[in-house]
């Protein structure tokens, strides 16, 4: 059986790589879109496994060999997803979370339109300044550009399947947790990605 295509998009800063890597060890069958990007490595990433660093040369070339189910450029920097290695997982039967805003969100739905789409919010827009400022690691011009697009994004929500409000860790991951075990449960699947019994076992 085929994988599920699941979109996760949020403003930066509103805790949603955090969310993500809490389900994670819960739930079987359910892999990372490992996305490229032109930008440095932030402190602690690495290379194949939080993103795959390459050159704006490359990045481009690769997309005009049509290698990206989407890309998108934000905050300067170029971002895309591999389509071979989404299509692979999803053949192999494995659920593909596509951490990526909300251009990137548009693309796949055009592409995909069975994909499933899921929006993170902060609680608050005070709320949302506060956790930009608070994490200390970008300078007040990258912000105020953060903030900026930030607005952009949340005038998007609505064309999202479901939204998840993080005001609380631990309710946001059950959340997300209780979307992606209702997805599967009307698809047949268990948290190990295999088939359930259907009913003509039981005739």
């Amino acid at each position: 059986m085929k994988g599920n295509l699941i979109i996760i998009s949020a403003p930066s800063g509103t805790g949603k790589t955090t969310i993500l890597k809490k389900i994670m060890p819960h739930l079987q069958g359910l892999t990372f879109s490992v996305s490229h990007t032109t930008r440095a490595p932030r402190s602690g990433e690495e290379q194949g496994k939080d993103y795959y660093f390459v050159s704006q040369d490359a990045f481009l070339a690769l997309r005009d060999q049509g290698g990206f189910l989407e890309w998108a450029e934000v905050h300067g920097y170029y971002y895309g997803t591999s389509k071979k290695e989404v299509t692979d997982r999803l053949n192999q039967g494995i659920d593909v979370f596509l951490d990526i805003d909300i251009q990137g969100a548009r693309q796949v739905r055009k592409a995909a339109p069975d994909a499933i789409s899921i929006f993170i919010c902060p609680p608050s827009w005070q709320e949302q300044e506060k956790r930009l400022t608070g994490r200390g690691t970008d300078s007040p011009e990258t912000i105020a550009l953060r903030l900026a697009n930030a607005k952009a994004e949340m005038a998007d929500v609505n064309t999202y399947d479901y939204v998840v409000i993080n005001d609380d860790l631990d309710s946001a991951a059950r959340m997300l947790e209780a979307i992606i075990l209702a997805m599967r449960a009307k698809n047949r699947r268990n948290l190990n990605g295999e088939p359930l019994c259907l009913p003509t076992e039981y005739s």
